[in-house]
Order: structure tokens, then sequence, then C-alpha cells
């Protein structure tokens, strides 16, 4: 009775879910602070004030929101913990400024960034052509893959774990080829520079999308959204998941030429009308309005990233370069798994990989002081 494309699914594994025990979770790469007191109180202020409209449809476009979204980059430049607070108001660091008006008809809004990379893969990848991509990377990529039936063509990392810019680029010529990277990349936590990244463009296929997943750049990346106006082939990839403290909102988005928006808007309305319910909406219109406060959340969690990475160096650990809000880390004669079954027994979940080649390694999100303080404690660091 299956069909024969579900018997081929290898389906994404997420990292492990909390039983009854508390933990302190440490591997979604979720923000560990609260949302704004804002997107509370306009949830709230909604559900009370405004409940018959749950009853009805949403906004299937969500235009509110994307003016919101369109606004808060225009502020930002797009990398909160570079921005600057001055009282009220935020201002991009000058390397982040757009050079243009990101207007809301570049915006597309889904039911996370899950979703969202999902339309983007039926919209613009065939399967007659090979998808280029990292082999180490945001591991939905190869699950996509499989289930629209797109060749993958996985280039592996180079020996600093950075990614084969050059193989990508050269790959993508081969067979006309569109490309998705992670930047920064996961699990590693690198990043390429937005000048890297506009010499790479330029060498692949400009007839071709070329898709840049920006889930971490907040917390430190540069993000690839000012080089939209040179290439009308760039489609950048974004969540409220990570620095918006929303991975529970179920909320990502894309920014682009709006002709490349009207391809994922025409594959949403063959699928799912309304991805994004009446309150989603209000909570995150809400967290863009609060920019503010997510721009100090980004800075705490680079702080206390390079406060980590210390710690472990410090304990005979090596560990990537990291612009996320994690870190990746080994120790050399030292098992992975190992760690990560000593930290799960003194309370703290971390992630770690089965695949080959990463096993060894940990993703460790960074939490709050008070939680990066308890996990320095632990035995698992120095007697294993």
């Amino acid at each position: 009775m299956i069909s024969s494309r579900v018997k081929k699914l290898k389906p994404y594994v997420p990292g492990e879910q909390p039983d009854d025990r508390e933990y302190i979770k440490l591997n979604a790469n979720e923000n560990p602070y609260p949302p704004s007191a804002n997107v509370v109180e306009s949830t709230v202020e909604f559900v009370k004030s405004y409940s018959k409209k749950t009853a009805l449809y949403p906004d299937p476009d969500a235009r509110g929101l994307h003016q919101a979204i369109a606004e808060m980059l225009n502020r930002t430049g797009g990398v909160l913990c570079r921005s600057q607070l001055d009282g009220a108001k935020l201002t991009p660091d000058a390397k982040d400024k757009i050079p243009f008006e990101v207007t809301p008809d570049m915006i597309y809004t889904g039911n996370g960034s899950d979703e969202v990379l999902s339309f983007v893969f039926y919209a613009f990848f065939d399967s007659d052509t090979p998808l280029v991509c990292p082999e180490h990377s945001y591991s939905f990529y190869p699950v996509y893959c499989g289930f629209y039936d797109i060749p993958r063509d996985a280039v592996p990392l180079k020996s600093d774990w950075s990614l084969d810019v050059d193989e990508m680029v050269k790959r993508a010529n081969k067979n006309h080829s569109s490309v998705i990277l992670a930047n920064p990349n996961a699990p590693t936590g690198i990043a390429l520079s937005r000048s890297e990244l506009r010499d790479m463009i330029s060498r692949c296929p400009r007839d071709r999308v070329f898709v840049v997943d920006e889930a971490y750049v907040d917390f430190g990346g540069e993000s690839a959204i000012p080089l939209i106006k040179e290439f009308d082939n760039l489609l950048v990839v974004r969540t409220f998941s990570k620095s918006l403290c929303g991975a529970g909102l179920r909320c990502g988005y894309t920014v682009a030429n709006p002709a490349l928006i009207n391809a994922i808007t025409t594959v949403k309305n063959s699928v799912n009308h309304f991805p994004l319910d009446a309150i989603t909406q209000v909570a995150a219109k809400a967290a863009c309005q609060s920019d503010g406060y997510y721009a100090e959340c980004a800075k705490k969690v680079a702080s206390e990233r390079e406060s980590f990475i210390l710690f472990l160096k410090e304990n005979g650990w090596s560990v990537l370069p990291s612009q996320t809000n994690f870190v990746f880390a080994h120790k050399d004669g030292t098992s992975g798994k190992a760690v990560y079954e000593s930290l799960k027994k003194e309370g703290f979940l971390v992630r770690r990989f089965d695949t080959p080649g990463i096993e060894e390694y940990l993703r460790i999100t960074i939490g709050t002081k008070e939680e990066m303080d308890k996990l320095k404690k632990c035995d698992a660091w120095r007697t294993l």
C-alpha cells in the first residue's frame, strides 16, 4: 500500500527532544532567551480582543508581516549582533548597510524556513540537473533532494572545514547547476564573507538560482542581502527560529527579486494557501518591531560563544571558528559519543551526528551565561 516514493525517503532527524527529565537543552540551536515583551503583549492582546479572527482565515500573503520584515532589514542591515542601538533607534553597522530599500514584494514568508526551503527546492531545482551543495551542511538539503528527486552534487569541505568554493563553482558550471549553501555553514559555523560570496555567485551560471541560507547570520556573519540588486538570481533564506527567539512560532522567509518571490508564491498557492496562521503573523510582526531587544540577545550569545570557545581550547579541545549561535568541536583521542553520553548524564543535551567524517564532533548550542557556566563545570570536559 505504500508508494515507492515513500519507501525511498530518508527523513530529517531533529535534535533529541527531552523526555520528562529536566535537561539544559543545547542541541537544537534554539535561542536561550524568551521573546520580547512586545511579542507576548501583542499576541495576548490579539487573542483576547480579536479572538474571532482565529475562526477566520488569515491573510494568505501576510502583507503586514512582509512590510515589518522589510523595515527591520532596512534598519539592521540583516545582522543583529553588529547593529547599534541609540536610544530606541537601531542602525546597521557600516559594513552591513543595505545599499537599496528592501520592499515587501521582495519578501516571502512560510511555516518555518524548512517549509520555505521545500518550496524553493520545488520552484527552482530540476530533476534532470544536479544541485551543487556542500557535503556537510544543513541535513535537510539531502532530504529535500530525495523528496523531489533532485540529484545532489555534494562537494567535500576543505581540510580546514571551509567551503571548497572553487570546486563548487567548477561543478556548477560543468552541469549548469543551481547552488545552495548555508552561510554561516552548519554544523561547522564557518562563514564566507560577502566579497567571497559576490565572487562565487559571479562565477556560477547566472540563469540558475543561487540560494544562500542565512539561518545564523545575525550572530556574526555578513548577509548576502546587499547583493540582491547585483544578482537577480540570488535568493536569501532566513528564519525567526534562531536570532528572533521564535523556533516555536514557525516562521521563515526569503528575500529576493520579486520574480523569484512570485515563483515561490505560486508553489505555495498550489500546496497550502495559508502557511502562516493569524497568531504567528501577529507575533512575528511584533518581533520585527522589537529588533533592539533581539540585537541585544544576539550580542550576548556571540559574547558567550567566544567565552566558551576559549574554555574548550584551554581544556584541549579543537574548535572551529564560529559566527553562529553554536560551536563545533572535538578532542583528539576522545569519543564524541562518550562525551555526549556523559554530558547527558550530567543534565545537558548537545548534538552529535553519526555522519561519517563528523561523528567525533559535538555541536553545542550557546545558552545563557548561567547555563554555560554550569556546562563548563561538567566532568566530561576533563575526564574523557
